[in-house]
């Protein structure tokens, strides 16, 4: 199977439930993280559904906000429950439609590892802030950080060995500190810093687990819509076995993502 063809993110509706409400979070740490002061100028690169423009326009008190995307539906969504200081538009992360040096901020969430230049993006991000300006983003850890995609991948690897290859972890080799690190010293940008953010996530039972494995949005979402029903039950089978259980039938597991932030050195 086409990698590609399971990397769709197109419905919000449906990427709130397979992974929105964890973004949240991991997008409420980042913003701690950077420390950055209020009544900035904020560029949101591959802004999706508009969480991290929103937790930076509350959180850190933007003066403004500009979330660029190029999924149209993701963006239909993210404008619906935008704050005032927030504006979304279409574009490629790879030319983005903004004047040099005019932002304070340029952040990515969840976004780099599916961009196929993501030094190109980043240089772009670089190129959009002032001298002197940070520009940062965080990635999920697919290789050992995301428990409940680590433990999906491993139950369709245990029924079908030849989907090994679409795993994220091994798919996305710049989901890691030092591959990060050099993406940001290769876009130019100095004072570079790294950084662990983990979050919870909490499954009220199996259910809630495995339904935003059926919504089709993202690459596990997209392997489990090109199965067959009965290879589809199996895997379920597999992973529902295979999870850890509260004596509430809750399953509580742990999300990582790495952060990564540099300085625009330019004059």
């Amino acid at each position: 199977m086409n990698d590609q063809r399971c990397d769709v993110w197109a419905a919000g509706d449906a990427y709130e439930q397979y992974m929105g409400r964890w973004s949240r979070l991991a997008a409420e740490k980042f913003a701690t993280w950077l420390k950055c002061a209020d009544d900035l100028r904020w560029l949101d690169v591959g802004c999706g559904t508009g969480a991290l423009s929103t937790v930076v326009s509350t959180q850190c008190r933007a003066r403004t906000v500009l979330g660029i995307d190029r999924s149209e539906g993701f963006v239909g969504s993210a404008r619906v429950a935008a704050p005032v200081s927030t504006h979304f538009i279409v574009a490629d992360a790879r030319a983005l439609p903004v004047r040099e040096g005019m932002w304070d901020v340029a952040v990515s969430g969840l976004t780099l590892n599916f961009l196929p230049e993501p030094t190109v993006a980043v240089a772009e991000m670089a190129r959009a802030v002032r001298p002197g300006g940070l520009v940062a983003a965080y990635v999920w850890d697919y290789a050992e950080g995301m428990s409940f995609l680590r433990r999906f991948w491993d139950a369709v690897v245990e029924v079908d060995p030849s989907a090994a290859a679409l795993d994220e972890g091994r798919r996305f080799p710049v989901c890691r500190p030092e591959r990060l690190q050099k993406v940001w010293a290769d876009a130019g940008l100095v004072a570079v810093a790294t950084a662990p953010i983990e979050v919870p996530t909490v499954f009220a039972d199996f259910a809630d687990l495995w339904e935003p494995f059926l919504t089709g949005q993202g690459p596990a979402p997209g392997y489990v819509a090109s199965l067959a029903p009965a290879d589809r039950d199996h895997v379920r089978d597999v992973l529902d076995a295979a999870v850890p259980r509260r004596p509430d039938g809750s399953i509580a597991l742990t999300a990582r993502a790495w952060a990564v932030r540099g300085r625009n050195q330019s004059a």
